[in-house]
This record gives structure tokens, sequence and C-alpha cells, in this order.
């Protein structure tokens, strides 16, 4: 109905916490190799000194939030859960936060608000420590007969809400969430701050949950799909998105407002718990004609959806330029009017608005520390150990013993590797790839 769609848009991993550094700094996660997926206890892991997106946006005078998933760090890494959580969020840009430690699947299981926990009752202390358990409190490996949703692979530690999650935790029972609970909350927080907020400048970044496991739809959503909780959660997002568009013509802010809608890495099937993710799934493959997904190198690992829509300004239309979420950043500032620019960051403001097909021409992709080079049509990955097939996800991950080289111009599954046929091509694009790297030492 309006906006433009981009076929060839990427994050910068294939993973979230990278993803979602990188999208607030404008900088290659590789270039941390602290820039990995954090655990709930995990420092801040964006420098309180660098430029970021937030920040940037608050120096042109624009109120700043996020509400929804963090999963960037806090604190110094020695978190007293029972105080004022600093570093954070409020540290690095944003005037408000409303946010998780990190993902639903991993503890702390409860909401900070500005850096403090809410609803949390001094007497019951938040205890929270991902190597070992507190004694006495049960565990989804040892207490399975509580369980309302099983694991498949890595959750089996904690349980909160008949889930089991990653990490232990001892304490704080009045500020736990109830996961079904989860998207209302975050609209309602997502909703205030736009009505909040509606006669001045302002960025929200609203970071969704879903599909994120544990996948549990409010009992609203529950079996509309036919998809099992997967099928549900997706539709109870793209609900919550329809509200904030509804807010926002509410108060008369479409034709003054640019939303972005993407996501911070591929598709995902099995990530961790038994929710027939797998068997309700059919003939229907969510990467596309892409090959990979989520962890891996090849092209479902970072292209993803995206979106930018403004009424009246973006008129309806689909590109097939290349763009990253990397370069939303140097965009923004150039719309703004900031000089500041993220140390790999573009602006690309026209494509965004559908006044410019242009796009990027080269990228650097990024899984789990791995990378691959993208120029043009071409994508290079070099060799890397490691299995071919992420066995409990069922992802081909793009671990080879030789270099792979496709052109998705007339090959976008990547079956066809070229990296012998076009000998010249890829001896070119090592050069190109190592010239970048070397530039980052």
């Amino acid at each position: 109905q309006g906006g433009t769609l981009f076929t060839d848009a990427h994050s910068s991993s294939a993973t979230c916490s990278p993803s979602r550094y990188a999208l607030l700094i404008g900088e290659y996660p590789w270039r941390n190799e602290k820039a990995r997926i954090l655990s709930g206890t995990a420092p801040l892991l964006i420098d309180t000194l660098r430029l970021t997106l937030p920040g940037m946006l608050k120096e042109r005078g624009y109120h700043t939030g996020i509400v929804g998933k963090w999963h960037l760090g806090l604190g110094d890494g020695m978190i007293d859960w029972n105080r004022h959580i600093s570093p954070g969020p409020n540290n690095v840009g944003f005037d408000y936060s409303f946010i998780m430690a990190a993902t639903q699947d991993r503890v702390p299981t409860v909401y900070i608000e500005n850096g403090k926990v809410c609803n949390l009752d001094p007497d019951d202390p938040i205890e929270v420590n991902y190597r070992e358990n507190f004694p006495g409190e049960p565990t989804g490996k040892d207490n399975p007969e509580m369980l309302k949703m099983k694991y498949h692979h890595g959750h089996n530690n904690s349980i909160v809400n008949g889930i089991p999650r990653i990490g232990f935790m001892k304490g704080g029972q009045s500020a736990r969430w109830v996961d079904e609970n989860m998207a209302d909350t975050f609209l309602v927080k997502a909703k205030q701050y736009i009505t909040d907020h509606r006669n001045e400048p302002f960025f929200l970044y609203y970071a969704l949950q879903q599909p994120h496991v544990p996948r549990t739809p409010n009992q609203r959503f529950v079996g509309k799909t036919g998809m099992g909780p997967r099928g549900d959660v997706i539709i109870e997002a793209d609900w919550c998105i329809g509200e904030i568009i509804s807010t926002l013509e509410k108060h008369n802010l479409l034709e003054t407002t640019l939303i972005i809608l993407s996501s911070d890495n591929g598709p995902v099937i099995n990530d961790g718990y038994y929710d027939n993710a797998v068997e309700k799934l059919g003939d229907h493959n969510p990467s596309g004609p892409f090959r990979g997904g989520k962890y891996s190198l090849f092209e479902a690992g970072t292209r993803v959806p995206f979106i930018t829509y403004w009424k009246g300004k973006i008129e309806p239309a689909v590109s097939d330029a290349l763009v990253s979420q990397i370069d939303i950043l140097s965009s923004l500032a150039a719309i703004t009017g900031s000089d500041k620019k993220g140390p790999d960051s573009k602006s690309f403001i026209d494509t965004f608005l559908g006044a410019s097909q242009s796009g990027r021409n080269e990228l650097i992709l990024e899984a789990s520390g791995r990378t691959a080079y993208r120029k043009g049509p071409w994508v290079m990955i070099p060799p890397y150990k490691g299995p071919a097939i992420g066995k409990n996800v069922n992802i081909e991950l793009g671990n080879s013993e030789i270099y792979l080289l496709y052109n998705l111009g007339d090959d976008p599954g990547q079956r066809i590797n070229r990296a012998e046929s076009d000998s010249e091509k890829l001896e070119e694009m090592k050069k190109a790839f190592e010239n970048i790297l070397e530039g980052a030492k």
C-alpha cells in the first residue's frame, strides 16, 4: 500500500548481537572481536564514547527511545540487578529505555526501564549466573515434569513460566515477565512513547521480540495460522506493527515520520525448543530461493526484509538496490542535517526514500566471526573449518575447505561454485577483500 520494498537488503551479521551493534554504530561487527551472541550478563558492548545512531539524532534535537529486545550487554560485567544498572542504553544515546537485557530464552527474565528492573521486590533479590545453578533451583534438564515447552538443544537451565532458559536465575519472582504478554507489554510502552513525544521530533527503536524463541503468542493469536507458535507470533508481530502505524495516524504523524522495518538476521525454524515449527512448515521455505539462514554465510543468513515507508513522501515501489542496515546511521544523519558518519556507514538516503536506485557496490557479511565478501552480483566465501550444516538448527553454515564463488545474478540459490571456472574473478575478489581487512588492522 505504500513505501519501498528492498529485495537485496542485508543485516550486517547472520546473528543478533553483532547485527544490532552494527546498526547502532555504523561499523562492521567483525571489527570488534567481542561482537558475538552475548549472554544475559555480558558487559555493554558499545563504548559509551562512540558515536551512535540515537546519540547522533539526540544532537539534532530528537528525543530518543528504545522499547524491546536489547541484547548488547549491560553494565561492566559485574551487574547487581537489584540496583541501578549502568552503563546501558541510556548511556549510548537513548533518553528512554524499556528493554529485556538479552533475549526471551536467556535470564534474567525481567523488564528493565531506564536502568531499573521493573516491579522488583527488594526482599526477593535477583541473582544470575551463567556458569552454575543455585542450590535447590529447578532446571529444564533435571525437572522435565515442570515444563510446558520442551527444549531441543541449549535451553535446559532455569525454568521460568514452565519454559527452560539459557543461564541460571534465582529470585525476582514479582519482576519476572509473562511470556505470553510480552508483545502487549512492549507495544503499550512503544505506543505511550509515541503519544508522550508526539509534539517533538523523536526516534523510536521498536525492537520486537517475535519470532525469536521461545515462541509464545498471546492467547488471542494461538492457532490463528495453523502453523504453530512460530506462525502465530509472526502474525502477532504484524498486528503490533499495525498498531504502531495506527498510533502514528491517530496523532497525525504519518506524513512526518519515516518508518524502517527490518530484521536482525535470516530465518531459523528450530532454534532450541520443540514447538512444531519444523512439523508445521510443510513445503514452505522461509529463506525463499536463497541458501542458508540464521548463523550462515550463505545469502539467507543476512538477506532480510527491509521496507521504508513515509506517507506522501515515498511512492510504492520495489527496489533491487544493494542496501545494508549499517548505512542507516549515515543516511539518517544526512536527512537530519548532521555531518556525522559511522566508520563503515554510507548515506543512501535518496535510495531509502525511493528517489534513487543506486546502492552499495560492496559489502562484508559476518556470521559467528566468519566473513564473506559481496561485490556487485558476486559473493566470495573463504575457506572455513567446521561443519557444513549446523546439526541442531539444520542450516547450511557456509563452511568449506575451498573458496566458494557465486554470481547471484544468475544463481541466487548459490548452487554453482565458480571459483575454478572464474579464477580471475576469484583473485580479484580475494585481493579486494584482503585490502579491506588489512585496512582494519
